[in-house]
């Protein structure tokens, strides 16, 4: 495996009170978002981990010496083991390039990803710490995310969003709702791999109408069934891809997300031209 590479400069580094968002830096930071990753996914969710994770508690793949990892870190806990709170894993065409591939690759069809013009990133393994699931915290995460896509001019990002257990059944509203809403466009839709697909487009009779378009679906505001993470994705302005996949080992149903980082600078600029005229700024 090919030793983990840091960067001499901060690519990102944002802090407010006492949390910190940058990059791992060492060996002993990658460390502590492995362990955080393996609270969450294996002790607080249902994953099942392999011997060598369950071994080492520590959630790990051959991913990880390739990619960057951003931390969000309370700077107030004294044990460096616990103090990352927040983690996401950051992988680069060039990092992709020396790991042989992207980690999507193995339930999807990214070609047309990996074919866009511009950088892409991809983005895997959230996790906050349980005490840590708030507004400040995410926004960090956020913060992070943008300065790192600003810093390499990051014109895609995709990743794999997760809806909890395995029943395709109990999930048949949201992923029908993501298929007839929030489909990729042909050009930029992956698809989940022949072995592994899941039609998404679950909602037949009586939901569907006379000529099979589909009716009384809520609105994204309003379903629940969502999970945030993908819901964030989507009020970004982001896509699907065509099919869900069964993740036995994280006990998930998988679905790929995509989104292009000039939607989220366009929604951010409206946010905030909102936020000034109601504040009566010019």
């Amino acid at each position: 495996m090919e030793a983990i590479r840091f960067s001499e400069y901060r690519p990102v580094s944002i802090r407010s009170r006492n949390l910190e968002a940058r990059l791992a830096e060492t060996e002993a930071d990658v460390d502590a978002a492995q362990a955080l990753r393996y609270r969450v996914f294996y002790e607080e969710m249902s994953a099942t981990p392999s011997a060598e994770i369950a071994a080492a508690r520590r959630d790990f793949d051959a991913f990880d010496s390739f990619c960057d990892h951003l931390l969000v870190i309370d700077r107030e806990r004294s044990d460096g083991l616990s103090n990352v709170v927040g983690t996401y894993r950051l992988i680069r065409r060039e990092a992709a390039a020396r790991k042989g591939g992207f980690y999507s690759a193995g339930e999807y069809d990214i070609s047309k990803l990996v074919a866009y013009p511009g950088e892409i990133l991809e983005l895997g393994r959230s996790c906050v710490d349980a005490a840590y699931r708030n507004r400040p915290t995410m926004q960090m995460l956020w913060q992070g995310i943008s300065a790192y896509v600003a810093h390499y001019d990051i014109e895609l990002m995709f990743g794999c969003g997760s809806l909890p257990g395995t029943d395709v059944k109990e999930h048949a509203e949201t992923l029908s709702y993501l298929y007839h809403y929030h489909l990729a466009p042909p050009a930029l839709r992956p698809r989940a791999l022949d072995q592994f697909y899941v039609d998404m487009n679950l909602m037949k009779s009586p939901k569907m109408g006379p000529h099979e378009t589909l009716v009384s679906m809520p609105p994204l505001m309003t379903l629940a069934s969502v999970p945030p993470l993908i819901k964030g994705y989507l009020r970004l302005g982001g896509f699907v891809g065509d099919g869900a996949v069964i993740d036995e080992q994280f006990d998930t149903i998988d679905v790929c997300v995509i989104v292009k980082t000039d939607l989220i600078a366009e929604k951010y600029t409206r946010h905030y031209e909102r936020a000034k005229r109601q504040a009566g700024n010019p």
